[in-house]
């Protein structure tokens, strides 16, 4: 709060464009035409321009580069960026400069102004390396205009956008581990927005950035830009290559704290990861963005917290069924709630990513949404959530077919600049700004635990209609039985330590059996378990096979081969009964 009073004040006194995290964010917004933002850097410098440049002068002169290129990953950075390029062109003119990231790999695709090109030499799209490694050629002399790779240049006073089919992307194996070795790690500010302990992860403190795959293994939601390639060419790295990044990076930094910051991380590569984390006996922390699938079981979710994993983020957009379908985001609000509590359950912080205003949302499914919502940070399987207003985008399904979606485009027109926000006009839904400040304010005290039990009518300063959810849906939800019948290729894995064996005999009314007492401790308690013998020698010899530490992992289907291998009976009725049931709360688990 000490920090947004000295924002406002910097704004009102001194820069208008000024913030803590972006600057002059409101001129690239949307900013079909390349107007405003050329006339403002036309303008004399702001004082937070001279410290910008004087920054730039001193790396300049000290580096001479061939090259600059400037990552802009988001509107915040776009106006900074160009003051760079302006500058560097007016005092190294021998100095070529590249732009790439996020803002330009979705907003500038169609780009035409050539007055950008007062600013770089080169726009490149999409994965950077093979672009970035032709350019250099280019650069160099090695190599022509021709044999860029997704890049824009200038071209006789005109736009041109040159990609050389004959050179492929390189594969995420091959893409080497991030260099943190120039950045200031220990200059940066530490601030706590909110002192929700899941929410304040993004900015207190920081995270060592890494990547399970490349896209998103679903890949159908149809607000989202499935149709580009950062999200349509799915490719995994195999977890024994993530490890060795992250030792890599461990070492670097001296910092143990990973966000992998996939458009969501697949279960499956999750657990392999989780297993490789605890092989390698690595000391680490890690959380990422998920969809709230039914792959995230109770086992999966206690693997992933015995490896690190401290929280996950992912997509409930709007809750509401009707609405996921029409999404097809392949989660119901059931569904979250159930693999939400896996995750709380096993001590793995959780925030929704929440979404107002998608296509034909009427007032009472907002409601509903909210109120679905309240339930869950009423049971305590929530613990943080943002709203978004839907932004309808030029890439997604919903941009290319809005007619499908019931919404019309509000022109057809093309700017010469930025083009991905379309603005729409949905005749059929609610008036979605007006429910924006409400739905915020009411997450605001959800997340600190307040006002759980309020009226949904008092976060609105109009009238709004009352919920029909049922009070108490969630709770419901959370009492059906979600269990599910692994598969015998599932991975059955021992985290606990061996047990104590011990053999006995056993008499009863003159009949006696060799029994074997197997003795299981942990940090908190210990229990003994009595079998056969028989069965007892099999079960300590699987547990050790079973053993994390092994690099080999059985399926169910081998654990029940190895039992009947044995010459021992009814695998079903010892394996998923007491006993040996107990065993999963010391750490056996079904993957």
């Amino acid at each position: 709060m000490y920090l947004e009073d000295l924002s406002d004040l910097i704004m009102e006194c001194v820069d208008e464009h000024f913030g803590f995290s972006r600057y002059a964010e409101r001129l690239a917004r949307s900013a079909n035409s390349f107007d405003e933002l050329y006339e403002a850097l036309q303008k004399e410098y702001t004082f937070i321009d001279e410290l910008l440049i004087n920054l730039l002068k001193e790396k300049m002169h000290r580096l001479q580069p061939q090259l600059v290129a400037i990552s802009v990953p988001f509107p915040g950075n776009l106006y900074a960026s160009l003051r760079c390029g302006q500058w560097i062109k007016a005092n190294f003119p021998q100095t070529k400069i590249a732009m790439g990231g996020g803002f330009a790999n979705t907003e500038l695709r169609s780009l035409s102004d050539p007055r950008v090109f007062e600013f770089y030499d080169f726009i490149t799209l999409d994965d950077g390396e093979a672009p970035i490694e032709n350019l250099l050629k280019h650069v160099q002399g090695e190599a022509s205009q021709e044999g860029l790779k997704r890049t824009f240049t200038l071209n006789n006073g005109e736009v041109s956008y040159h990609n050389n089919a004959a050179c492929h992307d390189y594969k995420q194996g091959q893409v080497g581990t991030p260099d943190y070795a120039d950045l200031l790690l220990d200059q940066y500010i530490s601030a706590i927005e909110v002192v929700n302990p899941m929410h304040r992860m993004w900015s207190d403190g920081r995270w060592n950035k890494l990547t399970m795959a490349h896209g998103c293994y679903w890949g159908k939601c149809t607000f989202c830009d499935i149709s580009l390639d950062y999200i349509r060419v799915y490719e995994p790295i195999a977890a024994s290559l993530l490890c060795d990044r992250m030792e890599e990076i461990i070492a670097q930094t001296g910092q143990n704290g990973f966000h992998f910051v996939d458009e969501a991380a697949p279960p499956a590569l999750m657990r392999a990861l989780a297993l490789e984390i605890i092989r390698r006996k690595l000391t680490v922390s890690w959380w990422t963005n998920v969809r709230f699938e039914k792959s995230f079981t109770r086992d999966l979710c206690l693997l992933l917290k015995t490896s690190g994993c401290i929280a996950v983020s992912g997509g409930l957009e709007v809750a509401s069924d009707r609405l996921l379908e029409l999404i097809q985001k392949g989660i119901t609000v059931a569904q979250v709630a159930q693999v939400n509590r896996n995750f709380t359950e096993a001590g793995i912080m959780v925030h929704a990513y929440l979404m107002y205003g998608f296509p034909t949302q009427t007032e009472q499914e907002t409601i509903d949404s909210l109120e679905m919502i309240r339930q869950m940070f009423k049971t305590g399987i929530l613990q943080s959530a943002f709203w978004h207003l839907f932004t309808m985008t030029a890439h997604s399904p919903v941009g290319m077919d809005p007619a499908k979606y019931k919404v019309k485009k509000e022109t057809e027109l093309t700017g010469a600049f930025a083009n991905n926000d379309i603005v729409h006009i949905d005749e059929s839904g609610a008036d979605h700004e007006t429910f924006g400040f409400g739905l915020k304010k009411s997450l605001f005290n959800y997340m600190h635990g307040l006002c759980l039990d309020d009226p949904l009518q008092k976060w609105f300063e109009f009238k709004v209609p009352k919920t029909k959810v049922a009070p108490d849906y969630i709770e419901k939800c959370l009492l059906e039985d979600i269990y599910v019948t692994p598969k015998p290729t599932s991975k059955v894995v021992w985290l606990g330590k061996q047990p104590k064996v011990e053999h006995f005999t056993k008499s009863k009314k003159g009949n006696t059996w060799e029994m074997t007492s197997l003795t299981f401790q942990d940090r908190r308690e210990k229990v003994s378990i009595s079998v056969s013998q028989p069965q007892g020698k099999w079960l300590a010899e699987m547990l050790e096979k079973l053993s994390i530490s092994n690099p080999k992992t059985f399926t169910l289907q081998e654990v029940k081969d190895s039992y009947a291998a044995a010459e021992l009976e009814d695998f079903e009725l010892f394996w998923d009964n007491k006993p040996v049931s107990t065993l999963y709360k010391f750490g056996l688990l079904k993957l």
